[in-house]
């Protein structure tokens, strides 16, 4: 192998070692932004839950409640 082709060579192993870890990286973003995702649907069901058991409070002291 010559030079040229040495170069070459190692210019396409290089090439391939970032698009991997260009691919690595976006795993990691994905992942990240599906255990946001995640979490922000569990608060939001928490927050659905308080809201509709403070409502069920003024409705029974209220004696709205049916």
């Amino acid at each position: 192998m010559d030079n040229s082709q040495s170069v070459s060579y190692q210019a396409g192993q290089a090439k391939g070692q970032t698009k991997e870890k260009g691919n690595q990286m976006m795993d990691k973003a994905s992942n990240a932004a599906q255990s946001c995702k995640e979490s922000m649907q569990e608060a939001g069901q928490q927050a659905k839950a308080k809201a509709q058991d403070a409502a069920d409070a003024v409705k029974d002291a209220t004696g709205m409640r049916k």
